[in-house]
């Protein structure tokens, strides 16, 4: 799939929900990876880079080694006890065109990041330090949010979360996901004319005969 600017503008139209459904194993990166500002779509291919917990020199190196259009994720193991991303990291990647990045660990600097309008997942905030001495393993695959990610990995976020789509299967998911996003369109206007959900979904007869 070419993520072209029409197609990009297709996509983020679906929510998050539609592409889980619809995404072998579902791919979903637990709920600890949240975005600092949830009002923000993202949607790039994975540049994944290892990095040492509360060692932020790889970061750095991983803004560099990205392409316009590209998310970066980030593995810190985890680790909450210091800020491996703020406002001055999150600037660089904007100026790049860098689509966002996923930190498995915290990141600091939250309403400054807010206020650029660019989408940071993480696990949390932490305003402590990090140092600045492990080089970083870049495009290998990396876990993040308990989902294994590798290089070219369609990333797909909102405010509810991150999916993360394996590249030879993104278009049947994408495709499927667009169905069930029109589909949703139809019941929401059934709604809107009266109908309840226990009879658009049939959940009325299968109460019925439940109590029988």
């Amino acid at each position: 799939m070419e993520l072209n600017e029409q197609t990009i503008r297709e996509l983020s139209k679906l929510p998050t929900g539609n592409v889980a459904d619809n995404n072998p194993n579902g791919g979903v990166m637990d709920s600890g990876i949240t975005p600092l500002d949830t009002t923000l779509h993202m949607i790039g291919r994975a540049v994944t880079v290892r990095c040492a917990p509360g060692d932020n020199l790889a970061l750095h190196q991983g803004i560099y080694a990205a392409q316009p259009g590209d998310v970066l994720v980030f593995d810190c193991g985890g680790y909450t006890g210091g800020g491996h991303f703020g406002d001055i990291m999150a600037t660089a990647c904007k100026v790049r065109g860098i689509a966002g990045v996923i930190i498995d660990g915290t990141c600091r600097d939250r309403e400054d990041i807010k206020g650029l309008k660019f989408p940071v997942y993480s696990r949390g905030t932490c305003p402590a330090g990090t140092v600045k001495e492990t080089l970083a393993r870049i495009n290998v695959p990396v876990t993040v949010g308990g989902v294994c990610v590798h290089p070219g990995d369609l990333i797909f976020a909102d405010g509810d979360g991150v999916v993360v789509i394996p590249q030879a299967e993104e278009d049947e998911v994408m495709k499927k996901a667009l169905a069930k996003y029109d589909k949703e369109q139809i019941i929401l206007e059934k709604l809107h004319h009266g109908m309840t959900t226990l009879e658009i979904y049939g959940f009325d007869k299968l109460i019925a005969a439940k109590q029988k």
